[in-house]
């Protein structure tokens, strides 16, 4: 064989991998989507002057702290995963944390130790892999306003929608009393004009 054609199988195989690898990760995150089972995640007030960072809304969640034995055993970013369940509402609980999957076939996510606070308390904070919920840069102001503003409001209900599956999450929406923050920017936008 020639060195050029050589080279042009290389090529081949060098295309064909960067074409596959993205395709790879898009289809397991709609696979997540489509066959997961949702929890809905009660999300928690953030500072006001901060809950943006570029096209994103940062989220932070109620459900988010769980109790351990032994505060020094855990080390902040050292992988966990979170066990679930539902509460009376439908809003998703934390069972149980631990430093290896679950082998039964409850759902679970894998997330990370945000923070020991090594107190006592016992407590530890766990940094979910959906804390970030992407949206159009040119709606970034006007969702910003909308999400602090409902968790002023304690009437109206914030939460996440969440697709869980074999320890993969996916974020499908941002809910403020039950009503996509897309929908809300966008009824907003058509009562000013």
């Amino acid at each position: 064989m020639d060195k050029k054609k050589i080279i042009l199988i290389v090529f081949g195989v060098v295309v064909l991998a960067q074409l596959f690898i993205p395709a790879k990760m898009i289809w397991d995150k709609e696979d997540v989507l489509e066959t997961g089972t949702e929890y809905k995640f009660r999300t928690a007030p953030v500072d006001p002057n901060d809950p943006f960072r570029g096209k994103y809304i940062t989220l932070s969640f109620n459900e988010d702290v769980f109790i351990v034995n032994d505060e020094n055993s855990w080390e902040r970013g050292e992988p966990v995963y979170v066990s679930l369940t539902t509460d009376s509402l439908g809003f998703a609980k934390i069972e149980s944390v631990t430093k290896v999957p679950p082998t039964t076939h409850q759902e679970f996510v894998k997330a990370t130790v945000g923070y020991v606070p090594g107190n006592g308390s016992r407590n530890v904070t766990i940094d979910y892999p959906f804390e970030r919920f992407y949206m159009e840069e040119s709606k970034a102001p006007a969702a910003e306003e909308v999400y602090r503003d409902s968790q002023l409001d304690s009437i109206k209900p914030t939460w996440a929608l969440v697709s869980v599956k074999n320890g993969e999450a996916v974020l499908k929406d941002v809910l403020i009393d039950g009503v996509s923050i897309r929908e809300v920017v966008k009824n907003n936008r058509e009562n000013i004009e």
